[in-house]
């Protein structure tokens, strides 16, 4: 049965600007203005970290929304002493809302003696009272096993074909999606099929750890409008070098698009004076100034999904369910238009 009471939202210091988007868009959704909960996330002279929430939130259906980006370790405290204050205040449950989940490259274990760091992010959110986890783009599918709790995944490439029909109108029989690498070929066979596109990939081999030696183009690109697809862009070498690759390789035009704009140290330098005309990202990480000065960069907006999937959980209806153009397509309307 749905929950009596009102979804609340409550957000830490990693991204208000998307939590307030949410909020809004929920408020539209809802018909009724649905504010974030207020509550002050601030540290003290040593950097530790204080939460107060100054609502009653006793009974209430809690949404924490917090990626855990840059700077990681604070931004995922915040997340686990927010989520334990609520707890603590009787709060009926708790769904940390991570849109970026940080720790998700380390996986598994690439040599002897080394972490598994994403699942003991998972303990540590689970013993910090949070119930359900909702996030985007996971990099790997496996993280949900980590959790003894549920876990919704959801994803960019169905917001990313609409962006795709809308900006390459007219000209989407000259668009190849582009895996960067073998380990990719998944979300972006996922998203060729959503464009009804044609898929190339780019091998890599590296000689050392962050060093790409060589780069090899499996699938024709000439005369094609390339779309580099991938969940991450931390420092952008891989990508900046991908993008050289594929107009070598005769491409007339090639675009990236990334889950998680991450872009730390030269990235947006590189970007810039990259082949590639144009490097499309969500909202799930605040961007940087820089970022938001890069004329390459285009940022598309993800709170109109995470908005829907809130209400979803917190009725009890279907989240898969916009996974689907039919369903994502109206929660888009004025954004994107298919005529």
């Amino acid at each position: 049965m749905p929950s009596t009471q009102e979804p609340k939202l409550i957000a830490g210091n990693a991204n208000p600007t998307l939590a307030r988007a949410i909020a809004r868009r929920m408020s539209m959704h809802r018909g009724q203005s649905l504010d974030l909960v207020n509550a002050r996330v601030e540290r003290f002279n040593d950097a530790e970290i204080f939460v107060e929430v100054y609502e009653n939130v006793r009974g209430e259906d809690m949404f924490i929304i917090q990626p855990t980006s840059n700077p990681a370790n604070d931004n995922l405290m915040e997340l686990l002493i927010m989520s334990d204050a609520l707890r603590r205040s009787s709060a009926a449950r708790i769904t940390a809302v991570i849109p970026y989940f940080g720790y998700a490259r380390q996986d598994r274990r690439t040599k002897a003696r080394t972490p598994i760091t994403a699942k003991l992010v998972a303990n540590m959110l689970t013993e910090a009272g949070i119930e359900r986890v909702l996030t985007m783009d996971l990099h790997a599918a496996q993280i949900q096993g980590f959790f003894d709790i549920p876990v919704d995944n959801l994803y960019a490439s169905p917001v990313f074909a609409l962006d795709l029909k809308n900006a390459f109108r007219g000209r989407m029989q000259d668009v190849m999606v582009v895996s960067p690498d073998v380990g990719g070929v998944g979300r972006a066979r996922d998203l060729a099929k959503r464009i009804n596109a044609p898929l190339s990939i780019v091998d890599k081999r590296r000689e050392n750890p962050g060093e790409v030696a060589e780069m090899t183009v499996i699938g024709d690109v000439t005369g094609k409008t390339c779309i580099i697809v991938d969940d991450i862009c931390d420092t952008a070498g891989t990508l900046c070098k991908a993008a050289d690759t594929l107009m070598q390789q005769g491409a007339a035009e090639v675009h990236a698009y990334i889950s998680h704009g991450v872009l730390s140290g030269p990235a947006v330098e590189r970007i810039s004076n990259s082949v590639m005309k144009t490097l499309v990202i969500t909202d799930s990480i605040e961007p940087t100034a820089a970022v938001r000065d890069c004329e390459a960069i285009r940022i598309v907006p993800t709170a109109p999904m995470f908005a829907q999937a809130i209400l979803n959980i917190w009725n009890g209806t279907s989240v898969s369910s916009l996974f689907e153009p039919e369903t994502l397509g109206p929660i888009y309307e004025g954004l994107y238009s298919d005529d």
